[in-house]
């Protein structure tokens, strides 16, 4: 039996068979034997002596690596422990699990499928009761962690630092987009978009009207500067959502192909509908700077019955619009596209990928990522499609959110 990077591999006398990682639900121990419980079935080993523990413990610790992969975990580890936790989402669960922080992240890796990213720039509670810390976030799921000994305190005024770090940073990112905004309306914006958050445009507004100019002065010089005009027609403009982040993101150079069309294929490299690679690029393209931000907007139907998600990319790039339905709670929506996106790492593709083509060797990282996220299992439940930008992307946009098929 061999434990390897994605898989583990069991070789008989006459068979030779493979288990992912991503199909496993869990990873159970007793009376000398382990249990991997998996979407396929369930596989027992035993007799293995004092072979066991160290067995399992590496069956653990590499199937606990594949799930990290797959959230995306990035930066310093700033704590670590082994404790107990209790989530409340839609349903509660809890258990026993190694328990580390990061610079914007708490992650619990109990080996079954109850592991889970807990991204702080949702977090809007936290609470230190009689040795415990439950984080609140702000679609009212909970997550408490207990018995974590004399590291317990340690461990709350680590996570409070992170939130503090995660909020002077969001300030500093809105008075470097709008240099007029004072401080006390800048901590006000940034606590509604810490960087990974989007908020409704009518809410930054009423705080920091200086601030929504700026971002429109930028958006204008975007490739979906015609697209938000659009949208801004089509909808309440207050109501559409907008959120940013340093285009130093983790996925840089790592998006799998299909998530934007590649840069050299340019407005009006079109025929008939159909994008032709390609072609030049835009006659300066290589030459221009790229703006240090990412922004992305989520932006209702009229009825409310669908969103649209875009993302702001540079003229000389182009980027499909992804469409999805709300069941009438836009706002409901718009929170769990965001948490999606979020949790991605703003790989959009993942979202439109089939269960089969998730299924995919080169998809294990985002099956295991939609297996532990619910906000990932809504979206990609809801998606409708995608409208590339041609010259017809507005009728067609229209045509999806009227319940038709215009997009792909």
């Amino acid at each position: 039996m061999t434990i390897g990077e994605n898989t583990f591999t069991v070789k008989g006398l006459f068979d030779i068979f493979e288990i992912p990682y991503a199909i496993v639900n869990s990873i159970e121990f007793a009376d000398y034997t382990v249990i991997v419980r998996t979407d396929d079935g369930d596989y027992s080993f035993s007799r293995m002596g004092s072979w066991a523990q160290p067995f399992y413990d590496g069956l653990c610790q590499a199937y606990n690596s594949a799930v990290l992969r797959s959230f995306f975990v990035d930066g310093t580890t700033r704590f670590t422990a082994s404790g107990d936790y209790k989530f409340v989402e839609d349903s509660a669960m809890n258990g026993k699990a190694p328990i580390r922080l990061y610079d914007d992240c708490v992650v619990a890796l109990p080996s079954n499928s109850n592991a889970r990213r807990i991204p702080l720039c949702f977090v809007n509670g936290l609470d230190k009761g009689d040795l415990t810390l439950t984080l609140k976030l702000n679609m009212g799921e909970e997550y408490t962690f207990s018995r974590l000994g004399y590291e317990t305190d340690r461990f709350a005024e680590m996570v409070e630092k992170q939130i503090r770090a995660l909020h002077e940073k969001a300030v500093s990112m809105v008075r470097e987009i709008d240099p007029l905004i004072g401080v006390n309306q800048a901590s006000q914006v940034g606590r509604l978009v810490p960087e990974g958050a989007a908020a409704q445009m009518g809410q930054l507004a009423s705080i920091a009207p200086t601030f929504v100019a700026a971002i429109e002065e930028k958006l204008s010089k975007t490739r979906a500067a015609e697209t938000y005009k659009a949208f801004k027609e089509l909808c309440d403009p207050a109501k559409i959502w907008l959120g940013f982040k340093k285009n130093d993101i983790r996925s840089e150079g790592k998006d799998p192909p299909g998530n934007v069309i590649p840069a050299n294929i340019v407005p009006g490299n079109v025929e008939a509908g159909k994008i032709i690679e390609g072609a030049p690029p835009a006659p300066g393209a290589a030459e221009e700077q790229r703006d240090p931000y990412l922004f992305w907007m989520i932006v209702p139907s009229p009825d409310g019955q669908y969103a649209a998600v875009e993302f702001a990319v540079r003229p000389g790039e182009a980027a499909a619009t992804f469409v999805y339905k709300t069941n009438g709670d836009f706002a409901r929506s718009a929170a769990y596209l965001n948490r999606a996106l979020e949790a991605i790492d703003f790989k959009r593709e993942v979202i439109r990928l089939s269960d089969n083509e998730l299924r995919l060797p080169e998809n294990v990282d985002y099956y295991m990522a939609a297996k532990h996220t619910a906000s990932l299992q809504y979206i990609r439940k809801n998606f409708v499609g995608r409208v590339i930008h041609t010259e017809t992307w507005k009728n067609k946009l229209t045509e999806m959110w009227s319940g038709g098929s215009g997009g792909e």
